[in-house]
């Protein structure tokens, strides 16, 4: 306050970067906005009676999905991320990598492909009936495939890599002396563990978990095919099945309230992990040394999320696709791919180049306005595809009809939808959750980029964006390169979103598989299926290829 006891006035630092960048935002967050917004809204009658009828139903089975994945991504991602960092065993460094390649299968299309393998009348239970003499269901149990347990596995095998790789990172940032200092103190391996390793690592764990959740809660396929009524099924049954756009944006907004707890979460246990201890590299080898029935185990519980999380599914698909190779690679096939293509190319180059203007108006001019847009545009991933759909429709069809109206009244013609239910409406979407994946991937490349390089190029007379394309691009090739990658497998795979905003007769990959899925039609679904799942494996393989990689450095250096 000053000395005439006026506050001062709130200092906007408006530049062409905050500009931009404030524009960005708004974007990103006008799906948010505009679902919250509903709850202000009259809610009339479906409220009520979604409230009576459905929301225990789909607020019970989502705090179960999310109980039960959280205990299997746990399970998995501990104990890999243990064994791989702190123990040794024959073929550790095979598993190091490995096993983040489930990540490439979507939770989907395990789905699809375990319920034709399991099923009653799929190979397993046929081969069993053949062997112990079993004629009908009565004469025996088998676990059902299609149910809230098994939606649980599908998602702990394919998303327990994202507690993997933060509790590997975890484990190896902690000192080894630190567990000497255990053994010495009579602790066991198993005790060490427990008392010491595990509540380090905790941080790290906790926002593996948060965002593993995220994913869970965002998925449509695996929970509508296994008939587990969700929030995201619930929003699209509303949507479509009554017709309410008012009452899928209320569901919306009470699933993005259960988003923003995990975001504060993850972002709270974030802060926590700074405070680990430090360690040369000259303590990263090192650990239990494991022999007999104890790395016949360790080989065993690093295999299985492998082989079930990938091997297996994958192994499936091809034998499927191979048998109806006249029926896989059809002209369907291919105008899907082109399609999926299509958008999946758009959407990374845009992304692309909007996280670069982010980025890089981050680094020349880091003031609270540029910083608050950053930090609300990378929230986007967190958005459930179905919240996106919801928030980014409602305001894109009053925009249509506005334009309609007005035209109609002026010239006397009406030119339809020109946003809502086209492929520039997707494409939104997918920008609104895809956009962070590709800032962090630019900004983490840009801040490897030393500031006297700037002040370098300043003094020779180079303009900001002089120095971006002459300086800053050449270096930044490989991150941008690995940035498009990213969100261009992301976009192949993505459901939810794709289902609700896709034009019409407009079709991908991933809802073509979803369709010949539900049409009980899984050799026609193997290859689009197949090629998800391959494209995935790209940014899988690369980010295995550093972690291989790094392990090298520091065996080379200890």
């Amino acid at each position: 306050m000053g000395r005439s006891g006026r506050i001062p006035a709130l200092r906007i630092p408006w530049n062409p970067w905050a500009i931009a960048i404030s524009a960005i935002a708004l974007l990103i967050a006008t799906p948010m906005l505009v679902v919250f917004s509903s709850v202000l809204t009259n809610q009339g009658e479906i409220w009520g009676h979604l409230v009576t009828t459905v929301l225990p139903r789909y607020l019970g089975n989502s705090l179960g999905l999310a109980l039960g994945v959280s205990g299997g991504v746990l399970l998995l991602g501990v104990s890999t991320g243990w064994l791989v960092t702190l123990c040794r065993f024959p073929g550790r460094w095979l598993f190091e990598w490995a096993l983040l390649l489930p990540l490439a299968a979507p939770a989907y299309i395990l789905a699809y492909v375990y319920t034709d393998f399991l099923e009653y009348y799929g190979p397993v239970q046929m081969t069993l009936r053949q062997w112990f003499g079993w004629e009908t269901m009565h004469d025996y149990w088998f676990p059902p495939v299609r149910s809230l347990g098994g939606a649980i596995v599908m998602f702990s095998l394919t998303l327990y890599p994202y507690v993997y790789l933060l509790a590997r990172v975890a484990f190896l940032e902690q000192s080894r002396r630190t567990l000497e200092a255990s053994r010495n103190l009579g602790c066991g391996p198993w005790r060490s563990f427990w008392v010491v390793a595990l509540p380090l690592a905790r941080p790290s764990i906790m926002a593996g978990l948060a965002l593993a959740l995220m994913e869970t809660l965002n998925d449509y396929g695996t929970v509508k095919f296994f008939g587990v009524d969700t929030f995201t099924t619930g929003i699209y049954r509303t949507w479509f099945g009554i017709g309410e756009r008012q009452g899928a944006a209320q569901l919306s907004a009470v699933l993005l309230v259960f988003i923003l707890l995990l975001i504060s979460g993850e972002q709270w246990f974030r802060r926590q992990a700074r405070y680990y201890q430090s360690k040369t590299l000259a303590e990263a080898e090192g650990g239990y040394g494991l022999g007999g029935m104890r790395a016949i185990a360790a080989i065993v519980t690093c295999s299985l999320p492998v082989a079930l999380g990938l091997l297996l599914p994958g192994g499936l698909l091809l034998q499927m696709t191979l048998a109806n190779l006249d029926k896989s690679f059809d002209a369907t096939y291919w105008h899907l791919t082109s399609n999926s293509l299509i958008l999946a190319t758009v959407t990374a180059g845009v992304g692309v180049l909007l996280a670069l203007v982010m980025a890089y108006g981050l680094r020349l001019s880091p003031n609270w306005v540029v910083t608050s847009g950053v930090r609300l545009a990378a929230m986007g991933y967190a958005i459930p595809g179905a919240v996106i759909a919801v928030g980014l429709l409602v305001p894109l069809g009053w925009i249509d009809r506005t334009l309609n109206t007005t035209l109609q009244a002026q010239f006397g013609f009406s030119p339809g939808l020109l946003l809502s239910g086209t492929a520039i409406a997707l494409v939104l979407g997918y920008l609104v959750r895809f956009l962070a994946v590709a800032f962090n991937t630019v900004e983490s490349s840009l801040t490897r980029i030393s500031p006297s390089l700037d002040d370098a190029s300043r003094s020779l007379g180079q303009t900001p964006l002089g120095t971006l394309w002459r300086v800053h691009f050449p270096l930044l090739r490989g991150g941008l390169l690995t940035a498009v990658m990213l969100v261009f497998v992301d976009v192949m795979k993505e459901l939810p979103a794709t289902l609700v905003m896709r034009p019409l007769n407009f079709d991908t990959l991933a809802v073509q598989t979803f369709r010949y899925a539900a049409d009980e039609l899984p050799d026609r679904a193997a290859a689009p299926a197949l090629t998800i799942v391959l494209v995935g494996l790209l940014p899988v393989i690369l980010l295995s290829w550093q972690v291989a990689k790094s392990r090298r450095s520091r065996s080379g250096s200890a």
